[in-house]
Order: structure tokens, then sequence, then C-alpha cells
């Protein structure tokens, strides 16, 4: 993983927005910080990536964000999430801090066709992607999960649980996504901040495990 040291003053992981209105380590990475990586979080239109970054961001998130209008009902499917009022239209950022030295810089993506452009400018230098998912409408993935794989990304697939989503075994949901054995599958409440870190773990230790199986196979040969 590419990384690179730090020299600002300590800052709480994970730390959240004080009286003021303003996040302790705004600005400043921990001093323990030894892992920068970039990870995407994609998924189809309205399941959930805005929401995920917002609930582990420990800095302010940045959002680019605009109403729908009637204009876009006709290249926006809302099947499925009929009071969604916004959308992504370029990017959303945020940053945690996992175990005080790796830190995960969260880009999500736009998730309808018509943002497909921005892909490949957002998704450079990325080490691996969270794809969410909506048990509601499994086709809406099939597409993301295809660009994903056309990158190369490694990824892991986070299934966001809703109030009304049923729930699937997991051999099941592995076939209708047609996921690899070693993929990574897990249910995640994209508000809830701990289901949203175990989320991005389940990619770090995936990312962690590929890395180490392929040092291993290099020192073997």
């Amino acid at each position: 993983m590419a990384s690179a040291p730090s020299s600002s003053e300590p800052v709480p992981a994970g730390s959240r927005t004080d009286d003021s209105g303003v996040r302790a380590g705004e600005l400043h990475l921990p001093a323990t910080a030894r892992e920068l990586v970039k990870i995407v979080v994609v998924g189809p239109f309205g399941v959930g990536k805005t929401t995920l970054i917002d609930s582990v961001s420990e800095i302010r998130p940045l959002h680019t964000e605009e109403h729908l209008t009637q204009a876009s009902t006709a290249v926006d499917d809302l099947d499925g999430v009929r009071d969604k009022k916004t959308t992504t239209v370029a990017i959303d950022f945020g940053r945690i801090t996992l175990g005080g030295e790796t830190v995960l810089y969260l880009f999500g993506t736009p998730g309808q066709e018509r943002f497909r452009a921005l892909w490949a400018d957002i998704a450079y230098g990325a080490l691996g992607a969270l794809v969410l998912v909506d048990s509601r409408r499994l086709d809406a993935s099939f597409d993301v999960l295809g660009l994903v794989e056309e990158s190369g990304l490694t990824y892991a697939v986070a299934v966001n649980t809703f109030p009304d989503s049923r729930r699937y075994p997991e051999e099941q949901l592995r076939e209708s996504l047609d996921l690899a054995p070693d993929t990574p599958l897990v249910e995640c409440d994209a508000r809830d901040r701990n289901s949203s870190v175990d989320a991005l773990l389940a990619l770090v230790e995936h990312l962690i495990d590929l890395n180490a199986r392929a040092v291993a196979g290099e020192v073997r040969s």
C-alpha cells in the first residue's frame, strides 16, 4: 500500500463533531499514520454511498449533491428509491483512520450511467473498491460490478440493509451477483458507523491478504 509519514500533531482516530460543529482532526492526520490508501465507494443510484461516507468520516465530508429534477426522471431509475430527493453529481469524499496507522481516503462515485465518464478519473490510484448493493434491486448492481471488474480493482461487496430489505442466504446472493468465492460479502447499515467501518475493514483485510499471498508467491519463486 502507498504510504507516507506524517509530522502533524496526533488526532484521535474516528473523532466526531464537537459542540462548535467542527470535527476534531479536520485538517491534520494522526502522527502515527503510515499507510495512506485511496478507496472508492461505488454502487447504483440510491444505494447509500453518501450515507456510508457520512457515517464514518472523521473530517467534515465533502459532497457534490444536487436536487433531483423533473428533467432527470427520464434517465434516473427511482424504482425502490422513490423518497430520494438529491443525487451525487461528482464525488463524495471522506477520511477515516483505522488502527491509528492506516488512513483511508474514501471517494464516493455517482451511481448513474450518465456519470460513467467520471469513473476512470475518480478510480485512478485507488487500491480497492467497496461495492454497496441493495437486496431489493440486485439487478441495479450488475453494471457497477462489471465496471469494477473491468478496471481490475480488488473489491468487497456490502449489502446495505433497508427497513424493507429481504434477507437472502449468502450462497444465493453470491450466485445472483456472480461473485468469486474469495470476494468478501458482508451486510451493513450505512447509517451506522460501526457497521460501515466493519464493511471497510472487510475490504482492507482482503487487500492485505491478497498482498501477503502475492509476496509469498514471489518469495517461493
